[in-house]
């Protein structure tokens, strides 16, 4: 059984049938032409394979004195010397066609895998926030590859591989039967049954060994790609030793796998072998006693001897085939299971686009839990007028990011409605709405490319002139035009090579280029130093300016100009006011203030006594000099 509690067989086949579409694509006649004309020179090619065998047969016959009559070969070629011609001319036609067959068909085979791949990274984006939160990055990469190449090898197998060997076996049995009895195909019927028993039942207990093979590989790469995330970090701890030992963990249980794989694999080879030895040592028996008997000519046994190998290549291959493609499933299972994961947040049949008249937002008894057992937000309300700016404050964990989580519907919420401009948000495209709204957030991640790009990421088809007013305006033009490269720079993965101050800088201006009618700043300043905040804050000032903004803040001095200011605490509204009145009232938000403020006294106490310490220390170095 699989993970799915369903039965391998049963699994394995739904998997083909899900690929059919991909193989016998609908919408392309002209690769369904490739396929027909694909099939019909494999069918040319077997049909050859099964004549070769009988001039080596005949060209025997003549070099021992015997004068074999066929009516389908001229004279001209009854001879040695030609029928050896006509065997390697028709090995090299036969040969010909396998390769005109092959190169038909990869067109087909690499626009099955381009589709299937596409159509996974497309459900990927199209997956809840929920489900990326849970995933790792590096097993949905690892996962997709294997499945992207795993699509190929079942793919090319299926059609070219498993029905011409088929094929093949029906010509030979028929030859068999009647040119030399029933007793042969008897035997070889046998052999090919063992053999591919054998095959079927090897092959299935090898592929727990390769399930076991994947998952440490998927446990290696994402330990590794986590930990050079999370360079920084590891450098900060000193941690380096911790993280090669967990790698190695996952590396040494993929190398006991791996040695089981390849040791099963020899096991399944001699196995294989064995069995075709025995029926050919049979076949070859009966067929040395039939020529003493007289019964056959030295050709015919060197025709026997001659099928019996051309019989061994496709033997050999089926239990390739078999073991290919079940492997190929196997590594394609996970693809296809994310394939079937339903996407969370969906569009309605009858979604339109969102409307925006002004940009107003209202909250209207708004509910929400990650879990049944976690409320978040506990009957929310409140409207966020069209132009103005609303602050939303409150402790660690009191639902702040979750609401512009709500506002980007990147969850639907359990009870009350969500609107802009009077249109609630499950009623329009997803498209739509996260077109009319900006994000400049407090961790900004950046593509690893140039600066440029990042900023035209905002509107991609936006001039070039766009971007650098975009820059301009978000206070990052200066900087940019110091660099070398100017705005092709790369920013390095994650825009690591750029400061807090300066990724946010490029964050804004790439929602300026947006130029969205509503904008959430969640804490987009928390991060910085005081000097950086005030520069950011004045660059955000430029951006929200006649915008419908919703503010989640950390640090309050920040949002003391804002329409409103609403403190949330365990989920709920606890208080809500302009700065001046909600200081009056000597609740949670003055605490909050209170705290911050003394904060900030003590930081600049500090740092006034350490500026102190550096000009005594300078004095002492210099006592010639008489202090000032």
């Amino acid at each position: 059984m699989n993970k799915d509690n369903r039965p391998e067989d049963t699994s394995s086949i739904a998997t083909i049938i899900a690929l059919w579409p991909y193989l016998w694509p609908a919408e392309r006649p002209d690769l369904k032409m490739r396929v027909f004309w694909a099939a019909s020179f494999l069918v040319i090619a077997k049909l050859i394979t099964a004549i070769v065998p009988f001039f080596f047969k005949y060209a025997t016959d003549e070099l021992n004195g015997l004068d074999p009559k066929v009516w389908w070969i001229p004279m001209i070629l009854m001879t040695p010397i030609m029928m050896v011609v006509a065997y390697n001319v028709s090995r090299l036609i036969m040969s010909g066609f396998t390769q005109l067959r092959d190169a038909l068909f990869a067109r087909v085979g690499q626009y099955a895998v381009r589709q299937l791949a596409y159509k996974t990274f497309v459900h990927m984006h199209r997956l809840s926030l929920r489900f990326h939160l849970a995933r790792r990055t590096g097993g949905l990469s690892r996962v997709i590859e294997r499945g992207t190449k795993g699509i190929e090898t079942i793919v090319r197998f299926t059609i070219l591989n498993t029905l011409p060997t088929i094929l093949e076996f029906a010509l030979y049995a028929f030859i068999f039967a009647y040119f030399f009895g029933l007793s042969y195909v008897v035997v070889i019927a046998v052999t090919v049954v063992a053999y591919s028993w054998f095959t079927i039942w090897a092959s299935d207990w090898r592929i727990q060994i390769r399930r076991d093979m994947n998952a440490a590989d998927t446990s290696a790469n994402t330990k590794s790609i986590d930990s050079l995330l999370n360079y920084e970090t590891v450098k900060y701890f000193g941690n380096e030793e911790m993280e090669a030992e967990r790698f190695d963990v996952s590396m040494a249980q993929y190398e006991k796998s791996a040695t089981k794989t390849w040791t099963s694999l020899g096991w399944l080879n001699f196995g294989q072998i064995a069995i075709f030895s025995s029926g050919m040592l049979v076949c070859m028996v009966m067929s040395a006693l039939a020529v003493q008997r007289g019964d056959q000519t030295l050709g015919d046994f060197v025709l026997i001897h001659t099928f019996l190998m051309q019989l061994s290549i496709p033997l050999n291959f089926i239990g390739f085939v078999y073991r290919e493609i079940r492997q190929a499933l196997t590594d394609i299972e996970d693809m296809f299971d994310l394939l079937a994961v339903p996407a969370e947040v969906v569009d309605k049949d009858a979604a339109v686009r969102l409307n925006i008249r002004n940009g107003a937002i209202s909250f209207q008894n708004v509910d929400f839990r990650y879990e049944n057992d976690r409320p978040i937000l506990k009957n929310v309300s409140f409207d966020v007028p069209a132009g103005k700016t609303v602050a939303i404050v409150g402790p660690s964990g009191a639902g702040k990011s979750t609401i512009s989580r709500l506002l980007f519907r990147f969850y639907d919420i359990q009870k009350g409605a969500i609107l802009i401009d009077g249109q609630d948000l499950r009623d329009v495209t997803q498209e739509s709405l996260r077109a009319a709204i900006g994000m400049v957030p407090q961790d900004t991640v950046l593509f690893n490319d140039t600066i440029a790009y990042n900023i035209r990421y905002g509107r991609v088809d936006a001039r070039e002139e766009e971007v650098h007013e975009a820059a301009e305006r978000a206070q990052i033009g200066e900087f940019i035009a110091r660099l070398p490269q100017g705005f092709e720079t790369p920013v390095g993965e994650r825009g690591l090579k750029l400061s807090g101050g300066e990724k946010q800088r490029v964050a804004i201006a790439r929602t300026l280029l947006k130029a969205p009618p509503i904008l959430i700043l969640d804490e987009a300043t928390s991060a910085l130093d005081s000097a950086t905040e005030q520069e950011i804050k004045a660059a955000l000032d430029v951006v929200s300016r006649d915008r419908t903004t919703v503010v989640i803040a950390h640090r309050l001095s920040t949002i003391i100009d804002a329409d409103e200011i609403i403190v949330l605490e365990d989920g709920q509204i606890a208080e809500r006011g302009r700065h001046d009145e909600l200081l009056a009232q000597d609740g949670l938000y003055a605490s909050m203030w209170n705290r911050q403020r003394e904060a900030s006294e003590a930081e600049a106490a500090l740092k006034r006594a350490h500026e102190d310490d550096e000009r005594g220390f300078v004095i002492r170095k210099r006592p010639d000099e008489t202090p000032a």
